[in-house]
């Protein structure tokens, strides 16, 4: 297989090829255009035109018969590809949204209040915002359309208490969404599902068009120029966060079995030409068997073509010199997924600082975090779990402060508030504190 292979591999060594893993996110098109030249005259055209320029682009680029009736997607549709939908796709949506519920659910905050001697009260009120917009990815014609992210990205909304909800995802070229997405949004109860994708959706959230109206935040997974459009947008509208191509970072002990290896590592693989994968062994016996599964398994699989690329380009088997080098390798990495396949995870997870999920044990593969098990699995990428989380209720709350001062406590404290005023050469500020010393005439 030919990924980047390393036989003796250390912090000094591995670092040219992070650095292409954290710059593998914003690729330069062959024509010269930037992704943020290329996204501009969208946004614009939509904060101006709305709903015309969504069909104009939807035309171009999805569905080129596309019809603007076809923009918002009606009642009736959901409910039929719910009813159409098999037994068995319906239980597998119900019982991973119920895992995703139960998890998010424990992440609710409550609203609290400090009370002084003197009467006064502070504290803080967390409240959903009003309206979210959920973009959920469908591939190239919808060929690949991800309900586990309208999964992951409308619960937590719902366990906020946001009260309106709009999905959005891109058409196939009929003009028609996935059924197993307009499935799981009925399922979910939502009722607003526009078709539309791409920049033009984001602005379309962001903005409004024809009868979608403008939303507070926006959150879901993307290609580039989703995740440009969400990027040039934030302070028009908050955003979850700027999500790169998946990644997978395995560690795998000598008790690792090499076939679940190279499976974990292609599950990421397929993706998406610009997603890593990277295996941290610690033996070059353990490393060749994984590289040999690799190079069979990937032969089986329906996207191969994609998955071979990916490992070529980004992927790597490096062999540390032991786990503490392996671990240190990992937090260089700072993985979306870090999967701890070794015979005592608990021991080895608390030497781990960066990544967006951990799977701990031979019995975690990546994929059950992305459907099942209940936590998100929209995770920061590049390197960005250095410093962010991923997706959870905080995306969809704001926190207001709450000042409540007792007459006493104003009186009190007006001198020193208002010699701090004095030291920022601030004479209004402090006239405002010191009038409150005396009652009001």
């Amino acid at each position: 297989m030919p990924c980047l292979w390393m036989p003796r591999a250390d912090l000094q060594t591995v670092r040219p090829f992070l650095d292409v893993l954290k710059r593998r996110g914003n690729p330069v098109p062959e024509e010269g255009a930037s992704p943020e030249d290329q996204v501009r005259p969208v946004l614009e055209a939509v904060r101006r035109d709305g709903l015309e320029a969504v069909l104009a682009y939807t035309r171009r680029f999805d569905a080129p018969d596309f019809r603007p009736e076809e923009f918002a997607v009606s009642q009736e549709d959901l409910a039929q590809a719910a009813a159409s939908l098999p037994r068995e796709d319906t239980e597998a949506i119900l019982a991973a949204a119920d895992n995703i519920r139960a998890f998010h659910k424990a992440q609710r905050e409550k609203s609290w209040f400090l009370t002084r001697a003197d009467g006064s009260v502070f504290g803080q009120m967390v409240l959903p915002v009003e309206r979210a917009g959920l973009y959920v990815p469908g591939g190239l014609g919808g060929s690949t359309p991800l309900l586990s992210s309208l999964l992951m990205n409308a619960i937590p909304a719902q366990e906020a208490g946001v009260k309106e909800i709009a999905v959005v995802s891109p058409p196939g070229r009929g003009g028609r969404l996935s059924a197993h997405i307009l499935a799981a949004a009925r399922l979910l109860g939502l009722t607003e599902v526009y078709a539309a994708g791409g920049a033009w959706a984001v602005a379309a959230l962001a903005h409004g068009a024809g009868p979608l109206r403008p939303v507070d935040v926006i959150a879901g997974p993307g290609n580039i120029f989703v995740t440009t459009a969400k990027r040039l947008l934030i302070g028009t509208v908050g955003i979850d966060m700027l999500a790169g191509p998946s990644e997978i970072c395995v560690l795998a002990d000598e008790g690792a079995d090499p076939a679940w290896v190279a499976a974990d590592m292609l599950s990421q693989a397929e993706h998406d030409v610009l997603a890593s994968s990277v295996c941290l062994c610690l033996s070059e016996q353990k490393g060749r068997a994984v590289r040999e599964e690799l190079e069979r398994q990937c032969a089986l699989l329906p996207r191969q073509t994609v998955a071979r690329e990916s490992l070529r380009r980004f992927g790597a088997v490096l062999v540390a010199g032991g786990m503490d080098a392996a671990v240190d390798m990992a937090n260089a990495i700072a993985p979306e997924h870090l999967e701890l396949m070794v015979a005592n995870p608990w021991e080895t997870l608390p030497r781990v600082r960066h990544a967006g999920a951990v799977f701990l044990g031979y019995h975690a593969p990546e994929p059950l975090g992305d459907y099942i098990a209940g936590p998100n699995h929209v995770l920061p990428t590049m390197g960005t779990a250095r410093f962010s989380s991923g997706l959870s209720l905080a995306v969809f709350c704001k926190k207001t402060s709450i000042i409540a001062p007792s007459p006493a406590f104003a009186g009190e404290n007006a001198a020193t508030a208002a010699r701090l005023a004095r030291l920022e050469g601030l004479e209004g500020h402090a006239r405002a504190a010191l009038c409150r010393r005396t009652p009001p005439s």
